[in-house]
């Protein structure tokens, strides 16, 4: 387990935590607890425990969940705009909300009575810490593709294979394994710490560098019957879809955030470097840069805002209004961390300012819980099943 033990600036005692309800109250905790530490939280390549624990006094971990086992019962436009806000501070941090989130989400959605009662007051609380574990070496996180196998044994399941890019991997109790069983494919939970379980990290990535990435291998891990999650031979097509639509949620709300923290950084520098004489606020051609940030992070919020409010509704049309919400912000982010880095300069390219470090944790936010390429085939497949057209290629 990779963890920081020594408190970063703008932690405390995890006991002064109020509990966050609303995005005033998350962005009042980011500035306290998140954003002070966010370089930090990078060159470290993890989170401290001390954050963590805050993050745990303030009930940021599944608010979603229903007050019966500890959690909040925020809807999910509440939740959205929380994640906004963690991850104007810190990409690293959200992204462990991310996961926690889904497999805390799939639990409560999927799980047998007894797999609630013995879970979800421990992921409410945060003394668990949840991770989601599909993507695989060689399929990435193709499910059709996944080499990792659970087979019966009689009294449960022998699982074996290898995950990778595990976000709070390094640090996560409880996993969500996606595994091949037979002709159909499993979900499991499975303890980070039973035997034949090991991780080893992957600090070496480009972004999110802080959020304790890992490679995951399961050797002969024996798992009780009660291990699998839902109906078997449905999940690819059930308990897949919806998780993965949680974490895509996230993500979205995430890049709108880091468009916000890009404007921030931008205005700011802008308002006060000069340039022959000339403050940088002053110049037409960056007006136009923080004209389209403040347009952009304003269109990616409401599509947000739409897809939470679906989901809120039960409607299954938020699962396209996340994609198009996740495509837009994410394309967004990622554009204007660039336009920040310019606007910047030379300053940009150091970790003097945030926004290198938001600029390479935008270019993640393209690739994650569905690619950009990705996002477009199955965003045009809706609009020509939305015009009663054949779909490209048929």
């Amino acid at each position: 387990m990779t963890v920081l033990a020594d408190p970063v600036p703008g932690t405390g005692d995890p006991g002064a935590t109020t509990p966050v309800l609303d995005r005033e109250s998350a962005r009042a905790f980011v500035l306290r607890h998140v954003a002070p530490g966010a370089a930090e939280f990078e060159r470290a390549a993890a989170v401290p425990e001390s954050v963590l624990q805050q993050m745990s006094a303030a009930g940021l971990w599944a608010p979603f969940l229903p007050a019966a086992v500890g959690g909040a019962g925020l809807p999910m436009t509440a939740v959205g705009e929380i994640h906004e806000e963690v991850g104007r501070g810190c990409s690293s941090v959200r992204s462990l909300l991310t996961v926690h989130s889904m497999l805390s989400w799939t639990v409560a959605r999927w799980g047998s009575d007894e797999q609630k009662s013995r879970w979800l007051p421990d992921l409410a609380a945060g003394t668990l810490l949840g991770a989601f574990c599909l993507s695989e070496p060689d399929a990435g996180s193709d499910a059709t593709g996944i080499r990792t196998t659970a087979t019966p044994d009689g009294t449960g399941w022998r699982l074996d294979g290898t995950k990778t890019w595990i976000t709070g991997g390094m640090r996560a109790d409880l996993l969500l394994v996606f595994a091949r069983l037979g002709a159909g494919i499993g979900a499991f939970l499975v303890s980070a710490d039973a035997p034949g379980v090991r991780r080893r990290p992957l600090p070496e990535v480009m972004g999110t560098r802080g959020s304790m990435i890992a490679e995951i291998t399961f050797t002969d891990v024996a798992l009780g019957a009660d291990a699998l999650l839902g109906p078997s031979g449905f999940t690819a097509g059930m308990v897949l879809t919806g998780t993965l639509d949680i974490g895509r949620f996230s993500v979205a709300c995430g890049s709108v955030g880091i468009i916000q923290a890009c404007l921030d950084a931008s205005a700011a520098h802008a308002a006060r470097r000069r340039v022959g004489g000339v403050l940088v606020k002053d110049l037409q051609l960056v007006q136009a840069k923080l004209t389209d940030m403040v347009t952009d992070v304003r269109a990616a919020r409401l599509l947000c805002q739409e897809a939470g409010r679906l989901k809120d509704l039960g409607d299954s049309s938020t699962l396209m209004a996340t994609w198009v919400a996740k495509y837009f912000a994410s394309t967004a982010a990622a554009r204007h961390a660039s336009e920040a880095v310019q606007i910047h300069g030379a300053l940009g390219m150091t970790d003097r300012t945030p926004v290198a470090r938001l600029y390479r944790d935008a270019k993640v936010m393209e690739i994650i819980e569905g690619s950009n390429e990705v996002q477009r085939t199955t965003i045009a497949a809706e609009a020509f099943r939305a015009a009663d057209l054949p779909a490209a290629g048929s």
